[in-house]
């Protein structure tokens, strides 16, 4: 009937019972370009996931020398730097201020103390970093790990870490769960 196509008698290609199908070679060629797009999909995860795991490993490297560096002023200041400004300020309220020695000693072991604190604060804060929180919170996903009985599973549009950090693994009496070797299951 003319070139709209109504009327025509001839079937399209792929419509069911129209001429034949494609033949074994071109199918074959379609099932290998699909599996060679399967394992390129794979390669790109696993690159994508090696690459989150070197990034939180070497976060946890950084954190862990500033750890250990705030650590080091704690125990510096604590140490030394006591036995030479807090023996002057000991002086200076005993000789200076008459204050009894008693009350010297005990104003700088305070302020020692407070200075100590701060410092060991920032290493903790700092050590938080080392334990592979993204790593672990991924590994979980995939239904690898300690936490992968906590997490949602890997189609869940659901956040792996408002998961972890609303819910953390307890017994009903409140106890922390235990592996199967009885460690204690630590949330990301």
């Amino acid at each position: 009937m003319g070139a709209s196509g109504i009327g025509d008698d001839r079937a399209t290609p792929n419509a069911p019972g129209a001429g034949p199908a494609p033949d074994l070679e071109e199918s074959l060629r379609d099932v290998g370009d699909a599996g060679k797009a399967t394992l390129k999909a794979s390669v790109d995860a696993a690159k994508a996931f090696r690459t989150l795991v070197l990034a939180d490993i070497s976060l946890a490297r950084s954190a862990f020398g500033r750890a250990l560096a705030f650590t080091g002023v704690a125990i510096a200041f604590g140490a030394s730097a006591w036995l030479l400004l807090m023996a002057t300020l000991i002086v200076a309220l005993s000789r200076g201020l008459g204050w009894p020695w008693a009350w010297s000693l005990l104003l700088t072991a305070v302020i020692s103390l407070v200075v100590t604190g701060v410092g060991a604060w920032r290493a903790i804060r700092y050590f938080e970093h080392t334990r592979l929180q993204a790593t672990r919170r991924q590994l979980a996903r995939l239904g690898i790990g300690e936490l992968a009985d906590f997490t949602p599973t890997p189609g869940s549009p659901e956040s792996t870490r408002q998961a972890t950090e609303a819910e953390s693994p307890e017994t009903p009496a409140g106890e922390p769960v235990k592996d199967k070797r009885g460690v204690d299951i630590t949330p990301p």
